[in-house]
């Protein structure tokens, strides 16, 4: 995870002290700035030598190869300049082992190693072949060109803004500084700037960088200058008659495991040692654990890929809520029972708090051997309080009562400070909590799960509505807009205390898999009831109570000993850690914040 700031503009321009504090907590092992004054000649219809500032600055969290690579990267020879923020597991199909930031950097100079109009065809090449979350500001200098970029899932933070003097600023987070009005980058393709072909004076301020795209192209063969999509279109068909249930053994549920694992490998191997690191004593991985389904499912199979002497960490956020503290006051005024001693017993009752330890002793029944480490997060509504507007400045500019409820939860959660209860071998032990941070610096979440197997509930409504039809075209809205809605948003809430999310449900190639896969092998909606010639009556037994949102990740689960939590309902994380609706019970997710 890094920081990446970049400005262009008649003179030199830096971010303000906070931004850049800001950005160091994204990447606390470097940070560095590099500066470039380009003048270029006079072209046809301009009149004079334009001369243009650039200035880049990178932080970095370091978590591939065997040291630290300081950023903005500088190439000697032409004087180009990569800033990196990204995980780039697969270049053109192969994995990539080590640090991944040196080989994109020779990957795009390479690229650009050609004649001006052959190198956008060969950049659109470049940037397709990357499989991984990203973005980037890679500056051309011999062909005076600025690409930027995020990801085709927009699963890294990258914003964009123009000042009133006509300075771009594009960064991972909004510059406080500035008047720019910052918005998300696109990620509908690659960016740039051709600083060749700039007028001077521009027709408008606003006008004074012409942005043009290389877009993402879907097709089997994209034309010129378009990116190959790796996110085919959604297999829209409906079933013409009902289709057969899904079961244990059904084929697509043996693949849809192996291909989960298949991810997740790719996001948890090799990690190195975090600092502080005590061999079977510290995490390297930590899981944003509500005790839902997604979440487990991740832990369960974790637990099958890192070597047994490393402890996981859940980490299990829950909030006081004055407003239901005080329907709890109210209700124990009125009866005749006695308050709660324990001043936990409000954290306690979240129902995240609840799902997660049912959960964790799961987990320590279905995986005997391995350490468990169950992070109990409780920020009261004064801890709550100090840390509002610090949440809001990170998840800017989203500004919804919804994007701060969330955000919320996310923010403590990542910070990983809170009372552990430690499971070992011995599941019968007497946990004693202690006061804890997780050393981890990588984070694996559940997040596009719901979108892509239907795990809402406006899926059963869309379905109920309008059949198949209704159906898949609610899960291909919802992932759609993933990007828009969440991903840089949640990027920069989670990276504030210096560790990296991942995001095993949104590898590229496992979310194409899913998309191929027609609707009625993802969920349970219009499915023939199973009979016992379907798997008998021990599996019917198994399978009793699953739901149809998400029925093919429920049965993966079960698959896996996790009965409890292939039953567990869909919760909205606002809900569940209850961070909704703290002041006004009124309110609307979709209030503009004041």
């Amino acid at each position: 995870m890094c920081g990446i700031f970049f400005s262009l503009s008649s003179s030199s321009t830096l971010p303000n002290q906070e931004t850049r504090d800001l950005l160091e907590k994204r990447g606390p092992d470097s940070c560095q700035t590099h500066t470039v004054h380009k003048r270029v000649p006079a072209q046809d219809g301009v009149s004079q030598h334009l001369s243009h500032h650039l200035t880049f600055i990178s932080t970095v969290l370091s978590l591939r190869g065997g040291h630290v690579y300081n950023q903005p990267l500088v190439d000697p020879t032409t004087q180009s300049v990569l800033c990196w923020n990204g995980e780039a597991w697969k270049i053109a199909g192969e994995r990539v082992t080590g640090n991944d930031t040196q080989l994109v950097f020779h990957l795009l100079l390479r690229a650009v190693d050609c004649d001006r109009d052959e190198a956008l065809d060969r950049i659109s090449e470049a940037v397709a072949s990357i499989s991984g979350p990203f973005a980037f500001v890679f500056y051309d200098a011999t062909s005076s060109r600025i690409f930027f970029s995020r990801d085709c899932l927009g699963r890294r933070s990258l914003l964009q803004g123009q000042d009133e003097d006509g300075t771009l600023r594009i960064c991972s987070l909004c510059d406080g500084s500035s008047s720019t009005v910052f918005e998300e980058v696109g990620f509908s393709g690659v960016y740039f700037i051709d600083l060749a072909k700039q007028e001077d004076p521009p027709t408008a301020i606003e006008e004074r960088y012409k942005i043009e795209t290389l877009p993402w192209s879907s097709g089997p063969s994209p034309p010129a200058r378009h990116l190959k999509n790796p996110i085919p279109p959604m297999n829209m068909s409906v079933p013409k008659t009902q289709p057969p249930p899904l079961a244990l053994d059904t084929p697509v549920i043996k693949e849809l495991q192996l291909r989960l694992n298949q991810s997740l490998a790719l996001r948890i191997d090799d990690i190195p040692e975090p600092p502080g690191y005590i061999e079977g004593r510290s995490a390297k991985i930590a899981v944003l654990f509500s005790g839902g389904l997604d979440c487990t499912l991740l832990a369960r199979l974790s637990h099958d890929i890192i070597p047994i002497t490393e402890p996981i960490d859940l980490l299990n956020v829950a909030f006081e809520n004055p407003r239901v503290a005080a329907a709890a006051r109210s209700n124990l005024h009125n009866s005749s029972s006695p308050p709660p001693a324990d001043p936990t017993a409000v954290y306690e009752a979240c129902p995240d708090r609840m799902t997660g330890r049912s959960a964790f002793a799961e987990l320590q029944k279905a995986c005997p051997g391995r350490t468990w480490r169950f992070i109990a997060i409780n920020i009261p509504y004064d801890e709550t309080l100090a840390h509002r507007d610090q949440v809001k400045r990170l998840m800017r500019p989203h500004n919804t009562e919804m994007d701060l409820s969330i955000a919320c939860a996310l923010y403590f959660a990542s910070r990983g400070q809170g009372t552990t209860h430690t499971s070992t071998s011995d599941v019968s032990a007497e946990p004693k909590p202690e006061n804890y941070t997780t050393t981890a610096r990588v984070l694996l979440s559940g997040l596009g799960a719901d979108e892509l197997f239907a795990g809402y509930g406006r899926h059963g409504v869309a379905f109920n509505r309008c059949g198949f039809e209704g159906l898949v075209a609610e899960i291909q809205l919802d992932v759609g807009r993933l990007g828009k809605r969440n991903l840089g948003r949640d990027d920069r809430v989670l990276s504030h205390w210096g560790r990296e999310t991942r995001f095993p449900y949104l590898d590229e190639d496992f979310v194409a898999w899913t998309l191929r896969l027609p609707v009625w092998e993802k969920c349970g909606f219009g499915l023939a009831e199973p009979t016992a010639c379907d798997g008998g009556d021990d599996e019917a037994e198994i399978t009793s109570g699953i739901d149809f949102e998400k029925m093919a990740l429920r049965l993966v689960a079960l698959r896996l000993g996790l009965h409890r939590v292939a039953r567990e309902k869909k919760r909205a994380i606002q809900f569940g850690a209850r961070t909704a609706k703290m002041e006004k019970g009124r309110t609307k997710g979709s209030d503009a914040l004041t």
